[in-house]
């Protein structure tokens, strides 16, 4: 029976460039669009920009341009990079639309009038130095749960908490590093826990994987909390109606964006949305007539697990009938690194490499699971030259050319042998469908990886390249078994490979393959003059794109040399650069040594009655006990840094050659804390 499904995945933020990590969750819900699709299924997919926040309105600013003028250069690039991967949307649209207005008005007035919106006073976090209230990721600090420093406003990575901006110990602003002020204002809040039974009764029947389940047994455990969706201006955002300087959080509208891209498609093919997402105006049997799916990653499941289904229920819209969660991508073992080059752009990849071997990598590692998926350097190397090169295409490259040069580009047909092999294919048919449906992506490709090893044994064993010499007409047999078995696969590999099956079907002079093509078999049909197919991946390409991802300023500088001429400087500054750093008079409360680092000491630094702590290395020229009470040049507006051995608020600053001669101001110099530097 044919279904009809509309999927999502999560809206990435119009703040920044796809990355290889998002491309986990595309290259996930892509191949399993693509599946459905393979099956015969009407299977549409939405995605759009999240496009509103501070971080946007923020960004637009210091590159001078509108918000709006910002969101349209990113859409572009990042459909460009989608595209560039084979990621078929449906349709890709921005959050900041008529129809995301249209639905965020709507769902927060049914929620209002079911008595789930309340309005009270909160004290947020403000940067007086920025002149804004600061959204959740723009304040940082330590943990109030488990103690993790450089923890985001919202919720820990270490402990996976979720808090308020104003909970966090030690907070700063993430932009300035000036620790935030509180200010009083009335905002508005979801009563999440009105909808408590609803959304236990959605977990229970199976809506995501059981390690999320209990992970949001404990969040039900712990009692649900309200949810504050809305935010004091400037923002960029919808205005709350009725209100002058209030907006509906990002949070709030983003996930609408599913419905708005949606509506936005149906609209302009003459589809029904209330039938595809069934609410206000929909009728009965409207509610079965589309499945409805959500792709996430980890990071975000406490958003699309609790409040986007409570919010659907609240105001009578049809919630998802599954939730699919991933985890993260690491690379050779560890978290994405500008440094080691290995935050990998999108971009940069597709410039150095051809991006159906990153879909065909990440498919070998995808399980339904949400474990992390590692994509180790010297392992993507080997597994597509081994599997794509060595084994799949290697069956075309074998067999095509052979059939066209000797024997007219025809194929005959199966004899016993051949139809055994297109029988030992054919036969996983149902596991392979499985999987796909499942999401255990990596089981299909070691299925098909298995069954192209049978088919290069079956290659091997007649050895076509000798059997012409004295067989032709055998030598088609062969032929022809090989090539159906090439066909077969292609079909399997479709939905991860689309363009490989493209090159194939165009070499063997067929339509579009669909599953349904594996009860039949190829037999007196010409071919087309075989194409390559794949390149092996060379070392040097993958460096290239390793070093070109590298944080220019985390390269190694080359080693000091004598000076014997006149030496040469940095890039000039002007004095609006200078005049930007803020230098202040601090006295040194407490010092310390550092375990493990023998150069820094440890300062906690009074800057005119606020406690600052920062490392020096200056351990060399001062004992700890001498340093108390001196005062210090403090550089007040540097961005805090994490380091191994914790947060570092600022930077001391000193004079001398280094070693023991470095020098602080004297405790007497006349100066008091928290004077400012001219």
């Amino acid at each position: 029976m044919t279904r009809n499904i509309l999927v999502t995945s999560a809206l990435p933020y119009a703040n920044g460039p796809i990355h290889i990590g998002h491309l986990v969750e595309y290259i996930q819900t892509d191949i399993w669009v693509r599946f459905q699709r393979l099956c015969g299924h009407h299977c549409h997919y939405f995605c759009a920009d999240d496009t509103h926040g501070t971080p946007v309105m923020l960004s637009a600013r210091a590159a001078g341009i509108t918000p709006e003028a910002l969101i349209e250069k990113v859409h572009a690039e990042h459909k460009s990079d989608f595209d560039r991967f084979f990621v078929t949307f449906d349709n890709y649209y921005s959050t900041h639309s008529p129809e995301n207005r249209h639905f965020s008005e709507l769902i927060f007035k049914r929620l209002n009038e079911a008595g789930a919106i309340v309005t009270r006073d909160v004290e947020q976090a403000f940067c007086e130095q920025c002149a804004i209230p600061l959204p959740d990721r723009y304040v940082k600090g330590t943990c109030p749960k488990c103690k993790a420093e450089d923890q985001y406003g919202d919720s820990c990575e270490q402990c996976s908490a979720t808090y308020r901006p104003t909970d966090l110990e030690n907070p700063f602003c993430a932009t300035c590093g000036t620790p935030p002020v509180r200010k009083t204002s009335s905002h508005y809040f979801f009563k999440l826990a009105n909808y408590e039974a609803p959304l236990k009764a959605l977990i229970a029947g199976g809506f995501t994987q059981q390690s999320v389940a209990n992970k949001l047994q404990e969040w039900f455990s712990s009692g649900l909390k309200d949810w504050d969706i809305s935010r004091d201006g400037p923002y960029f955002g919808f205005k709350i109606p009725g209100e002058d300087n209030k907006y509906f959080y990002v949070w709030l509208d983003a996930p609408i964006g599913y419905m708005a891209s949606a509506k936005h498609y149906c609209d302009a093919h003459g589809l029904d949305f209330d039938a595809m997402w069934p609410g206000e105006h929909s009728a009965p049997g409207d509610q079965d007539a589309y499945e409805l799916y959500h792709f996430i990653g980890k990071d975000i499941m406490y958003f699309h697990a609790l409040f986007w289904p409570a919010m659907l229920t609240g105001a009578g819209f049809k919630v998802a009938k599954k939730l699919f969660v991933h985890g993260f991508l690491t690379v050779n073992g560890e978290k994405m690194s500008k440094s080691r080059g290995t935050f990998i752009k999108a971009a940069t990849y597709a410039d150095h490499l051809d991006p159906e071997y990153l879909r065909y990598y990440y498919a070998s590692k995808l399980t339904d699971s949400v474990d992390d998926i590692d994509l180790g350097i010297e392992d993507f190397t080997n597994k597509v030259n081994s599997d794509l090169v060595g084994k799949f295409a290697n069956l075309a490259s074998r067999s095509g050319p052979m059939l066209s040069n000797k024997l007219d580009g025809c194929l005959g047909t199966l004899d016993a042998e051949g139809r055994s092999l297109i029988d030992t294919l054919t036969a996983v048919r149902d596991q392979v469908v499985s999987d796909y449906e499942n999401l255990k992506y990596a089981a299909v490709v070691r299925t098909l990886t298995a069954l192209a090893d049978e088919v290069n044994r079956y290659v091997e064993l007649k050895r076509p390249w000798e059997q012409i010499k004295s067989d032709p007409e055998g030598t088609r047999f062969t032929l022809t078994a090989i090539l159906n078995a090439m066909r077969v696969l292609t079909i399997y590999l479709k939905p991860i490979l689309p363009v490989f099956a493209e090159k194939i079907e165009a070499f063997l002079n067929v339509a579009p393959l669909q599953l349904s093509d594996l009860e039949t078999v190829l037999e007196n049909h010409p071919i087309q003059k075989f194409k390559h197919l794949f390149q092996r991946v060379e070392e040097k390409q993958v460096h290239a794109m390793i070093e070109e991802s590298k944080d220019s300023q985390a390269k190694p500088q080359p080693a000091p040399v004598e000076v014997t001429e006149a030496p040469t400087f940095k890039e000039e500054v002007t004095i609006d650069d200078f005049i930007k750093l803020d230098l202040r008079v601090a006295r040194v409360v407490e010092a310390g040594p550092v375990e493990g680092a023998d150069k820094l000491l440890a300062l906690t630094l009074d800057v005119g009655g606020v406690e600052k702590h920062v490392f020096a290395g200056i351990a060399k020229a001062y004992k700890p006990e001498d340093l108390v009470g001196r005062l210090v040049v403090f550089f007040a507006n540097l961005k805090p840094r994490k380091m191994r051995f914790g947060v570092s608020e600022g930077m001391v600053l000193a004079a001398g050659h280094g070693g023991s001669d470095i020098f602080v101001l004297s405790p007497d110099s006349g100066a008091k804390p928290g004077d400012v530097v001219s």
